[in-house]
């Protein structure tokens, strides 16, 4: 439990999330549940499959990216069909309302999915309609989706994604707001992927973003906006090993979409307070809070809104900057934009703030 004076000011806070995988939002739970319905039978070798609680106690033990997208990628293969989907979706939805998520932009990785024989319409449309239900049980809520390509499969595999989800033309009805990529970042350079964002630029794709400076150094985050032509960085926080990256993130308006119970979690940094939060703050560089894989991380997004508060101890003033940087750089309309900023306004205007 946030210890923090400000955790009903943070909980009622208006929030903009741009960085939620919704693949890492799948419970222990869910995922034995989903695996029982769709008979998918879960690795007998290993002890952490004993049961939900057990693969819980697992989580917390991770020792870097790649033991995590292990099994992150396990829990994919429980997800079969479009009612999968449109459950796992919606209910993060109703929990990221419930945390006062005004906008949220949420990754999937179809190449995983595609890979296994479960169709790109099938997920998208089971997202779609849970989109669908929580713009009827949310109104308050916008919600856009990013697909990602994966770092671990071939070039040539992100291609023929990029050019599916092209052919579809989803970008003409806000249900796709961009492209990203994801997965293990350690000697991957951006380069080896400038050939599909070219060809996702050339399409008349603006919004792109990649994850890079979470455990690949301040030079990936700089190729990345030089070689990919990115507009935002997902997690970038080695970009502060950089002065001359950092006043470029800033001239740029780059984004960076920071997750710092992920960053503890995968050994990134040894505690919360070891993250440039304040650095990046004094800097001027925008940056929004996220929370990656709530249900891998143990951390929901206003867990990592409370961690921060406690390790930086920041103003008023440094939230205020922090919310609306989280929505000048979000992918909606200007229109939108707007109304998420008269939310916060309103939002600093009545609540009550506590003296400290």
């Amino acid at each position: 439990m946030c210890k923090s004076t400000l955790h009903s000011f943070l909980q009622a806070l208006p929030k903009c999330e741009h960085h939620v995988h919704i693949e890492g939002t799948l419970t222990p739970e869910m995922l034995f549940s989903l695996a029982a319905k769709n008979g998918i039978e879960l690795p007998s070798d290993d002890p952490a499959f004993a049961s939900p609680s057990s693969l819980r106690l697992r989580y917390q033990k991770f020792t870097s990216l790649d033991d995590f997208l292990r099994y992150f990628f396990i829990g994919f293969e429980v997800l079969l069909t479009t009612s999968d989907f449109e459950v796992l979706t919606y209910e993060h939805l109703k929990n990221a309302y419930s945390q006062t998520v005004r906008h949220t932009e949420v990754f999937f990785d179809p190449q995983v999915h595609i890979a296994r024989g479960v169709s790109y319409q099938t997920m998208l449309s089971g997202m779609n309609t849970a989109r669908e239900r929580a713009a009827r049980d949310f109104p308050q809520m916008s919600v856009a989706f990013i697909p990602c390509l994966v770092r671990h499969l071939p070039a040539s595999s992100a291609h023929d994604l990029a050019s599916e989800i092209l052919s579809h033309g989803h970008l003409e009805d806000a249900t796709l707001v961009g492209f990203g990529i994801s997965s293990t970042e350690a000697g991957r350079h951006p380069s080896l992927y400038s050939s599909v964002y070219a060809t996702l630029r050339q399409a008349g794709v603006e919004n792109l973003t990649a994850h890079y400076g979470e455990e690949g150094p301040s030079e990936y985050v700089a190729a990345a906006i030089s070689d990919l032509g990115v507009k935002r960085i997902d997690h970038g926080r080695r970009a502060i090993e950089d002065p001359s990256l950092v006043r470029r993130l800033v001239d740029a308006k780059v984004m960076l979409t920071v997750c710092p119970i992920s960053n503890v979690v995968l050994r990134g940094v040894q505690e919360i307070k070891d993250l440039p939060i304040r650095q990046f703050l004094d800097s001027g560089v925008r940056f929004s809070i996220n929370s990656d894989d709530p249900a891998y991380f143990g951390g929901s997004l206003l867990d990592n809104y409370c961690t921060i508060q406690e390790a930086f101890d920041l103003s008023m003033p440094d939230w205020k900057v922090i919310v609306r940087n989280s929505v000048e750089g979000s992918w909606c309309s200007d229109d939108r934009k707007m109304d998420l900023m008269n939310m916060i306004d309103r939002a600093f205007g009545e609540l009550a703030i506590p003296n400290e």
